[in-house]
């Protein structure tokens, strides 16, 4: 059984990197026409399919646009794998909203896509009109980054299907109780069969390079200050990466925003439950 009852439209871009273009894959919901756009960036390793529930829920009043970033999904991997860092990726989000032909869209960023959100938001005359960021803040806990770091850009190879969403299930622990059909979009949105029928990550590990480089991001609380649309925070209660502490400033500090929290979930909600899904909606809506 499909978690949705309907697959998004795969549409695709050429976006600019330091080495030459590349294609940059996006999937869309909604009514082509409508000029309420809402733009979704996925984490560090995961790519636009996280975000097909979601899409789907907001089709009706909203258009989603949400993107496999480079390396990632369908889209192109880069030619150096150097270029996987934050001015790649914002200038293909900049394209991304350019096509879109909105004056302003709704953002929702998980992790990585949040801190893109951030900078983007933070910006003189930002298209960002509203802002949800999903579990993930201007402090990034050590811990977190340690445990990423354990397994992110490996190429871990696997002999069968079975083998890869075990491992899979097992580094994504942190997601909290999916169900069986959500566990299943979890793994298949995400891994891909070799030529030779074994089984790997859905992305280049290449990937890997910069954060190994640098995984700590540059204190990012003077942009969080400057932000000034509505926003609302997610974070799960386990969150090991963006600690209570830190979400307690963020709601205290810059735009002050809402802040919704879920239970028996750590890093990071993947926002495939109603229950995850329903805030986001009401604040995109309002």
């Amino acid at each position: 059984m499909p978690l949705t009852a309907t697959l998004p439209r795969r549409r695709h871009l050429s976006s600019l990197s330091p080495h030459g273009f590349h294609r940059v894959v996006y999937y869309e919901w909604g009514d082509p026409g409508n000029d309420r756009v809402v733009v979704c960036v996925h984490g560090l390793g995961r790519n636009g399919r996280d975000f097909d529930v979601l899409g789907e829920a907001l089709a009706p009043t909203h258009r989603v646009l949400a993107v496999d970033m480079p390396g990632r999904g369908d889209s192109e991997w880069l030619a150096d794998p150097n270029d996987y860092t934050f001015p790649t990726y914002l200038t293909v989000l900049s394209a991304l909203i350019a096509r879109s032909g909105a004056e302003t869209v709704g953002w929702v960023g998980t992790s990585m896509g949040g801190l893109l959100g951030i900078v983007l938001a933070a910006m003189p005359r930002s298209p960002v009109a509203r802002l949800v960021v999903n579990d993930v803040g201007p402090t990034i806990e050590a811990t977190a980054l340690e445990r990423i770091a354990a397994y992110f850009g490996m190429d871990p190879t696997f002999a069968t299907y079975a083998e890869v969403d075990a491992y899979l299930r097992a580094i994504s622990a942190p997601f909290g109780k999916l169900t069986e059909e959500q566990w299943a979009h979890v793994t298949h949105s995400n891994v891909r069969q070799r030529a030779d029928g074994s089984w790997g990550m859905g992305y280049d590990p290449g990937i890997a390079v910069p954060f190994r480089a640098a995984p700590a991001p540059p204190d990012l609380w003077p942009l969080w200050d400057a932000i000034r649309c509505p926003t609302l925070l997610l974070r799960g209660a386990q969150s090991d990466l963006l600690s209570a502490a830190t979400a307690a400033e963020m709601a205290a500090r810059g735009p002050k925003p809402a802040v919704a929290e879920f239970a028996g979930v750590g890093h990071a909600p993947m926002l495939l439950s109603p229950g995850q899904i329903e805030p986001i909606l009401r604040f995109l809506r309002a």
